[in-house]
């Protein structure tokens, strides 16, 4: 029998919302100093470190034969998304990449279908189509509101969410009995020497850095983002699903979009109708195409 989610798994819950839907304005700072493959590879540094010491310490738990999952999880559940994000922000509002990025259930149901032949439920199809619908918005979205425009630099989100979902089902199909700090660490562990040889020996980021105003504060920036928003919010989210259920625990898909937009408009950025009717839809799909699993 579920427990009922206590005042420390609502605070743990609320936590892990913020740090994650953080992670948006957090890409945008650091872009203010740093180019996306810089971004990218401090991010994926910069958490690899971190999460070092569980490395160490689960190493022998792995298999010969997961290794080659956990290879594919570090560079499509990690190193790949984290230069997308921050090449598609080149382009595109820390508050709609936020959103955009609550498509990843949806994703996850279609990949399960597809490539898993996993059963789903017709009101999965419902929630993939009004889904769509907000996502298409949100791409054609206009700056004065009219849906003629087109930013293609929204695909880049929108793989990173296709990639995001490809990495849970290989998770779920293949690494069962491995534990998700494990499963990360030791992912990450795989990416992070060559996010290092990208920074150190294809840029020329350790001469900036402390030359140039403003690179050392937006490397801050991402070294917030890769040590918080991923090393510590992954041990946050571990304890989460300890203390409770999925289905509470994937309450978070619905807080991230909203926390996202919330540090876009106290940045600036403007939110137009066209652009709350898409966010709305998305997350309306989102709700139907999870209580399909909710009822199962």
């Amino acid at each position: 029998m579920t427990q009922k989610p206590t005042v420390k798994a609502w605070s743990l819950l609320l936590a892990l919302s913020l740090i994650w839907g953080s992670s948006f304005i957090l890409i945008k700072k650091g872009l203010l100093g740093l180019t996306p493959f810089e971004v990218g590879s401090l991010r994926i540094l910069s958490a690899s470190i971190f999460l070092l010491p569980f490395v160490i310490r689960n190493l022998k738990k792995v298999k010969r034969h997961q290794v080659k999952y956990l290879v594919s999880i570090g560079f499509l559940g990690s190193f790949i998304p984290a230069f997308l994000f921050a090449i598609a922000q080149t382009r595109l509002e820390s508050s709609i990449t936020g959103v955009l990025n609550a498509m990843t259930p949806i994703f996850t149901m279609l990949v399960g279908l597809f490539v898993y032949k996993q059963q789903q439920s017709p009101r999965v199809f419902v929630g993939v189509f009004v889904g769509f619908l907000g996502a298409a918005t949100l791409v054609m979205a206009g700056s004065g509101g009219e849906l003629s425009n087109f930013n293609f630099y929204a695909f880049f989100v929108v793989l990173a969410t296709i990639m995001y979902a490809l990495n849970l089902n290989i998770i779920k199909h293949h690494l069962q009995e491995l534990r998700s700090m494990t499963i990360t660490s030791i992912s990450l562990a795989f990416v992070g020497p060559i996010a290092a040889v990208q920074l150190v020996f294809f840029s020329d980021f350790p001469t900036r850095v402390m030359e140039v105003e403003g690179v050392l504060e937006a490397t801050g920036y991402i070294l917030t983002l890769g040590v918080v928003g991923t090393a510590i919010a992954l041990i946050i989210f571990n304890k989460l699903v300890n203390l409770t259920d999925p289905v509470f625990t994937s309450s978070v898909t619905y807080i991230i979009p909203i926390v996202a937009v919330m540090w876009g408009v106290l940045d600036g950025e403007v939110l137009l109708l066209s652009h709350i009717l898409g966010i709305v839809a998305i997350l309306v799909g989102v709700y139907v195409a999870n209580s399909s699993k909710r009822k199962a």
